[in-house]
């Protein structure tokens, strides 16, 4: 062996014993120390409005040649969807993609690809979305296809008849995954059938949606004056609007901002488990909730820390106690659906199906026990407020995501100075905080706790328990005989 030979050999061994004694003192049973939280830096933009009354936000970013593009029309699904043609947003927004006046879908996406880009469409429960990033160099020409979609879609007939066989299959498949069928179920049973949010997809409103629905909802939707375009990345301001105003100078003023209104939620019912049987599941898919606040509630910065310690973060109570210690499942956590209305609680996950009542057990423990019956340390208080701060400056890394953070301030209504505050507001909650709002919307006294799994196999012990009363449903919610 050569000494060159020799000295590496030498090296290797000292590594190895190195690494060894690493893993011999380090302690697996805590969590790592946070690092120093980044600094924040939050990009400035410039606001104006469009000839057609459409507003404008502008943010250079130069480090890169690239441009995220968006624009955002407020209200959604939930404002525009006629109950008995529930999915009518989701396919306009589809058929946008499908063909122009001047283009049909191959040329589109033909043209598209040339350009190394492509343009998603969508329409979600409040909000609807034309987005692209592209080389900052073929910006303009992104730009004048985009326009192309959003003012003179085709909608072509065979197109429609294609993505609806293709949502009717989606609909089938998912009544086959347990995940999926409680997604479906809970907020059903947590609104009722009146309440937009408690509203589902279903062959028959599928199956009723026309070629002229989709023409008049396209014209009734998508109008300037519900419209906020933002811009990041490598462009001018004076540029970029000069640029958006000749694309859109055919999308004619009109339109305004939504009225975002929902029907009162009928009073809470006393805790129901509602078991839907799917035969031979190997898991078991639990949803846990009931009705939470919207995002402009003033308890909102102390709920980010109270459902952090509960079940936001992988080192949660939750996560901990079902994951982690008892090993019924993968994963488990909780979360508030806020929105302008009364988003949702929900605390749940996949269980291995023969714990299912064990895992129940485990968690009405924890959402008792984040109420107050087992006190928050200074350690968890600690480690959610730097998870929430440390994750802050990711918002600002790439131009997508400071798109995504102005239009989050456009939707939601709040200050421009939201992001350089957030920190020192959820540093000031207190552990008082956080028990309150707990005590104020973990109301385990009157909870929809959906499971769906293997009847045969779950609903014995589970009765066994007498948690709560439990009601048989089928997979769209519906009750069914014992």
């Amino acid at each position: 062996m050569t000494r060159r030979a020799l000295s590496v050999v030498i090296l290797l061994f000292a590594l190895t014993g190195i690494a060894a004694l690493a893993q011999a003192t380090l302690d697996r049973s805590k969590p790592p120390t946070p690092g120093p939280t980044p600094m924040l830096r939050v990009p400035a933009w410039t606001r104006s409005t469009l000839g057609n009354g459409a507003e404008l936000v502008v943010s250079e970013k130069h480090d890169l040649p690239l441009v995220s593009f968006t624009l955002t029309i407020s209200g959604g699904y939930n404002q525009a969807d006629p109950a008995a043609r529930r999915g009518l947003a989701d396919m306009t927004a589809a058929m946008m993609s499908e063909g122009t006046k001047t283009r049909d879908g191959e040329a589109l996406a033909a043209a598209l690809q040339l350009l190394g880009t492509t343009v998603a469409v969508r329409i979600g429960g409040e909000t609807g979305a034309i987005a692209f990033e592209c080389i900052a160099s073929r910006f303009p020409a992104t730009l004048d296809i985009v326009a192309d979609m959003l003012v003179n879609p085709s909608f072509p007939p065979e197109a429609l008849e294609r993505l609806r066989a293709q949502r009717l299959v989606a609909l089938v498949q998912a009544r086959d995954q347990t995940g999926a069928i409680a997604s479906r179920v809970f907020p059903r049973l947590v609104y009722g059938d009146a309440h937009p949010y408690g509203q589902n997809i279903t062959e028959a409103t599928l199956e009723a949606i026309t070629r002229d629905d989709v023409v008049a909802f396209h014209r009734a939707y998508f109008r300037p004056g519900q419209a906020l375009v933002t811009v990041v990345g490598d462009v001018h301001a004076a540029g970029a609007k000069a640029a958006i105003e000749k694309a859109l100078a055919a999308w004619p003023r009109g339109g305004e901002k939504p009225v975002f209104q929902y029907p009162a939620v009928a009073a809470p019912r006393a805790s129901t488990i509602y078991l839907v049987d799917k035969p031979g599941a190997a898991q078991s898919t639990f949803a846990i909730g009931t009705t939470g606040p919207p995002r402009s509630t003033s308890d909102y910065y102390a709920l980010q820390v109270m459902n952090t310690i509960l079940g936001g973060m992988f080192q949660s109570r939750l996560n901990a106690n079902i994951r982690e210690e008892k090993g019924y499942s993968y994963g488990v956590s909780s979360s508030f659906a806020y929105g302008k209305g009364p988003g949702a609680f929900r605390a749940g996950g996949d269980i291995v199906s023969a714990k299912s009542d064990a895992a129940l057990m485990e968690f009405m423990k924890e959402l008792k026990g984040i109420r107050g019956e087992r006190p928050i340390t200074d350690e968890e208080l600690s480690t959610a407020k730097d998870a929430l701060t440390q994750r802050l400056p990711g918002t600002f890394a790439s131009v997508r995501s400071v798109n995504t953070a102005m239009v989050t301030l456009w939707t939601q209504g709040l200050p421009d100075d939201y992001y350089q505050q957030y920190a020192a507001r959820i540093a000031a909650v207190r552990r008082e905080d956080v028990v309150r709002v707990a005590r104020q919307y973990v109301d385990v006294d009157h909870l929809v706790i959906v499971i769906v799994g293997d009847r045969a196999t779950v609903e014995g012990p589970l009765r066994a328990l007498g948690v709560a009363p439990i009601a048989i449903t089928d997979i769209e919610g519906n009750p069914v005989r014992p």
